[in-house]
């Protein structure tokens, strides 16, 4: 007797992008899509700026896993169509973050949020905090397309359970 053949699936679960009219790119359809880092790196890090944007991300997820985070909503043109991002958007949830242990970058929004930008790539909000442009917090900012004003899509994250972030975080 032989042993049977093992086959492996794989979903990816982010949706394919789609484009609304009057935005220069396709976008994530409306809604909040659970996603992994490995997800999000076959989707998104395609391209060598890509891969650098990713690789803040995946840095930014781990601090945030150190302070007690569980999860990180991702928006902005990394996921879009836009070949060159300049950078992206993410908001985390505060629920069991330990604020003694939060690095203090996540708090820095002085100059448009630079010292994020320059340490992760993107810049980072609680999800809680209100995006003063519109009066709603960042989950509900996040999903409203800029050059429309139509609703898209976002990626939600469980950072402190995704593979990439502790395999990131082994000594």
């Amino acid at each position: 007797m032989t042993a049977p053949a093992l086959q492996h699936y794989c979903c990816n679960m982010i949706p394919a992008l789609v484009p609304i009219s009057g935005s220069p790119w396709d976008v994530l359809p409306p809604g909040t899509h659970a996603a992994t880092l490995a997800e999000v790196e076959t989707a998104f890090a395609y391209n060598p700026w890509r891969r650098v944007l990713y690789a803040g991300l995946i840095e930014a997820c781990a601090s945030l896993v150190r302070a007690g985070g569980r999860t990180v909503i991702l928006d902005g043109s990394f996921v879009s169509a836009k070949p060159v991002p300049r950078d992206y958007d993410a908001c985390w949830e505060p629920d069991g973050i330990d604020f003694a242990l939060l690095d203090p970058v996540f708090a820095d929004f002085d100059n448009e949020r630079a010292k994020q930008k320059a340490r992760f790539g993107g810049e980072f909000f609680p999800s809680t905090m209100v995006a003063l442009d519109i009066g709603r917090v960042f989950t509900e900012f996040f999903q409203i397309d800029r050059f429309t004003g139509k609703r898209k899509g976002i990626l939600s994250i469980a950072i402190n359970t995704d593979e990439t972030v502790l395999r990131r975080m082994k000594p």
